[in-house]
C-alpha cells in the first residue's frame, strides 16, 4: 500500500491555495517507479473536484472564490512497471481564501457607491420632508417676537422718562427740507431754469 503524501503545508493566497508536500516514501533515482499526485478539493458543503496528475511536490489551485472556505485532500499514485498503485488520501484540511486585488477594489467601489447612494436617499428624504412640513418646521424654529430694549426698560420702570428723552433727541429741524426741481430745455434755447421751493 502507498500512504498519503507527508508534511503537507497549505498557504492560502489571493484567490488560490498553494500546496507543498513530500512523497510518501523515497524512490531511488535508478528506479523506473515515480509518483503522480492528485488534489481533491471542494468548497465547504460543495461538490468535490479533482486536479491532477502532477509530478511536482508543489501545486497551486487557482480561480477560487474569495472569502470562501475550501477543503482538500492530497493523494499519491505510484506508477511502476506499467502498473498503478493508488495511495491513501491525506487527512482533510480546510482553509479560507483571501481576496485578490480586483476583489478588494470591487469591495471598495461597492461600499463607496452604496454609501453615496444612501446619502442621496437620505438627502432626498429630508428635502421632501422639509417641503411637506414646511409650515410646521417654520413654527418650530421661528424665534418668538421680542420687545425692543428701550421699551423693555421703560416697562420695567415706567417712571423713567425714557420716551421723553427719545422725543427730545429727534429735533424738528431734522424734518425740514427744501424741494428742488431742475428743468432742462432743448439746447437751442440754451437756458436752464432752477426752481427752488
Amino acid at each position: 500500500t502507498v500512504g498519503p503524501p507527508e508534511n503537507i503545508e497549505v498557504t492560502p493566497g489571493e484567490g488560490s491555495l498553494i500546496i507543498r508536500f513530500s512523497s510518501p516514501f523515497d524512490i531511488p533515482h535508478t528506479s523506473t517507479a515515480y509518483f503522480w499526485y492528485y488534489v481533491y478539493y471542494w468548497e465547504e458543503a460543495g461538490v468535490q473536484k479533482v486536479k491532477g496528475p502532477f509530478r511536482s511536490n508543489s501545486i497551486s489551485l487557482g480561480n477560487l472564490k474569495p472569502f470562501r472556505v475550501y477543503c482538500l485532500q492530497v493523494q499519491a499514485q505510484l506508477l511502476w512497471n506499467k502498473s498503478n498503485v493508488n495511495g491513501h488520501l491525506s487527512n482533510t484540511s480546510c482553509y479560507r481564501i483571501m481576496a485578490d486585488a480586483s476583489t478588494k477594489l470591487q469591495q471598495v467601489i461597492l461600499i463607496s457607491v452604496g454609501a453615496f447612494s444612501l446619502m442621496l436617499v437620505l438627502a432626498g428624504a429630508c428635502f421632501f420632508l422639509v417641503l411637506k412640513y414646511r409650515g410646521l418646521i417654520k413654527y418650530w424654529f421661528h424665534t418668538p417676537p421680542s420687545i425692543p430694549l428701550q421699551i423693555e426698560e421703560y416697562l420695567k420702570d415706567p417712571a423713567q422718562p425714557i420716551l421723553d428723552a427719545l422725543d427730545k433727541d429727534s429735533s424738528p429741524k431734522d424734518d425740514v427740507w427744501d424741494s428742488v426741481s431742475i428743468i432742462l430745455f432743448p439746447e437751442k434755447e440754451q437756458e436752464d431754469v432752477l426752481q427752488t421751493h
